[in-house]
């Protein structure tokens, strides 16, 4: 993505940057990854290794490609309960594009984002969600790949613990219970 967090534009990925699908074929191969309808058409082909489950309304659209999906399904928490039953489940990658990124994010249903950062404005047509609440760094590596500056960096969500209350705090011990 770019400073402005654009992903793509005209169904396209904004920029091709050799170390970053390799990032990506390294972290994904041999997991299921979901992904909508336009992304998966975007692809040109499936990806060797993983399981593609595309998420659709109307799977005939699908049908006129030279490739198909392993699965369809018509709804993100649908495909996600499908991924489970596929080998690799235990991470599974929700691959876009921006409406599925959208959607999983507001809904608290991906817990770790692994996010190329590419200086600059791009003049992108979608745009990856707010992720501000992905605020522990688990790895940032910075590069340059032709005219591109890059950011690897993996987040995860920043978790918060705080409790406010103006009530008795109760233990239980046996058949007593006592205020602390």
């Amino acid at each position: 993505m770019d400073e402005k967090r654009g992903i793509g534009k005209g169904n396209d990925l904004l920029f091709k940057i050799p170390e970053d699908f390799e990032r990506m074929k390294k972290l994904t191969m041999g997991h299921p990854l979901v992904m909508g309808r336009k992304t998966f058409e975007s692809l040109g082909r499936k990806l060797p290794g993983r399981s593609h489950i595309v998420i659709t309304h109307d799977p005939s659209s699908l049908e006129g490609l030279p490739f198909s999906p392993d699965k369809t399904v018509s709804s993100l928490e649908e495909g996600l309960e499908k991924a489970k039953s596929k080998d690799g489940s235990d991470e599974i990658f929700i691959f876009g594009g921006g409406q599925i990124f959208q959607e999983a994010i507001e809904k608290g249903l991906v817990d770790r984002l692994y996010l190329t950062i590419v200086q600059g404005d791009f003049g992108a047509d979608t745009f990856f969600p707010d992720y501000s609440m992905f605020a522990k760094v688990i790895s940032e590596t910075k590069g340059q790949a032709e005219k591109y500056k890059y950011t690897f960096l993996d987040l995860e969500k920043a978790v918060l613990y705080s409790i406010c209350c103006n009530f008795p705090i109760y233990y239980l011990s046996g058949a007593d219970s006592k205020p602390f």
